[in-house]
């Protein structure tokens, strides 16, 4: 497959590259994108050496797949573009999640419903992916009703500029911001902008793209939190159910649902923590526990590489799919 990375050199691109070479994806020739300032760099891939390359150049070479990690605003112009030259889009960005016409995929979970007319879709944001994933067994088993959730993401969400900011406080020099605040020895409780209902952008994702994946009758209420972390998201996640559950059966489901690992020993001090996420593909989740003051609801703690599966790693599964049915 003739494969374009849009957004090859910036920190979600890196990932992808090295998820796609680590997965042995069928690539017989690579086309590197970036912004103009980047065209001409050399990129390394499997031990060869690629010209980084412009959107328009891209765009006239075809690739079968076109995976972006370059923002909205790059994704609401140019995936339709790539789409009408026959190229397969898989959006990182905001920009079709919720598009009525734009599947939106967690293969574990939704794969089965891509067709090959499906010529964009939509990779949900990291938070939601490692949210539902979770929720999937649970809600199939129990009926989730109401999902009340609090985030606490790693910088790396945001980019590298965040990563510079936390170094350059970490070391006293002075520096561009990421965030309207310092972020070392902090947690800054807004991930994205502000909207009307004071909810930020962040928040109303892992509501509405839970609904998309999972089921519209989910209620979710969130808070997005950043923190000083470079691992991965985390998040503390409280789960009123339609029907009663039994603990021992829950974490048999968590434990079978693929892309999940069960970490949940509190006699041994066993739980998911951003610090051993990092690099892994997998999401995590432990600190399963009774909620005492109301009846059938479960508390959990979840954990994911949020450059991995939170974006990288979906993208080159969804990726995986669309080559071997469509292709």
């Amino acid at each position: 497959m003739r494969v374009a990375v849009v957004g090859a050199t910036g920190m979600v691109g890196n990932v992808l590259l090295q998820v796609l070479r680590e997965q042995n994806f069928p690539i017989t020739e690579l086309i590197p994108v970036a912004s103009e300032k980047s065209v001409g760099k050399i990129i390394l891939f499997g031990g060869l050496e690629f010209t980084v390359v412009g959107l328009q150049t891209a765009l006239e070479m075809k690739p079968d797949l076109a995976i972006f990690s370059a923002g909205g605003e790059t994704s609401l112009e140019w995936a339709p573009k790539f789409a009408a030259v026959g190229s397969t889009v898989i959006d990182n960005s905001s920009a079709w999640r919720m598009d009525p016409t734009k599947k939106l995929i967690v293969p574990e979970i939704n794969g089965e419903i891509l067709s090959a007319n499906d010529k964009i879709i939509a990779n949900p944001n990291c938070s939601t992916i490692q949210l539902v994933l979770v929720l999937a067994p649970l809600h199939k088993k129990y009926g989730v009703k109401r999902v009340v959730v609090s985030t606490y993401q790693s910088i790396t969400g945001t980019g590298v500029k965040a990563v510079e900011q936390m170094e350059n406080e970490r070391k006293s020099l002075q520096g561009e911001m990421a965030y309207h605040y310092p972020i070392d020895k902090n947690c800054i409780p807004q991930c994205d902008t502000f909207l009307e209902n004071g909810y930020t952008k962040e928040e109303m994702k892992l509501t509405n793209e839970t609904k998309k994946i999972l089921d519209p009758i989910i209620n979710v209420s969130a808070t997005a939190v950043r923190v000083p972390v470079v691992g991965g998201h985390s998040e503390a996640v409280n789960i009123e159910f339609e029907n009663e559950f039994d603990l021992t059966e829950v974490r048999k489901l968590l434990q079978e649902m693929p892309g999940v690992t069960l970490k949940d020993d509190p006699t041994t001090n066993t739980y998911p923590m951003p610090k051993y996420a990092e690099g892994k593909d997998d999401v995590f989740v432990g600190r399963i526990r009774r909620d005492e003051s109301q009846e059938k609801t479960l508390n959990l703690w979840i954990v994911a590489d949020n450059l991995r599966k939170g974006a990288a790693t979906n993208a080159v599964q969804i990726a995986t799919l669309v080559q071997k049915r469509f292709f």
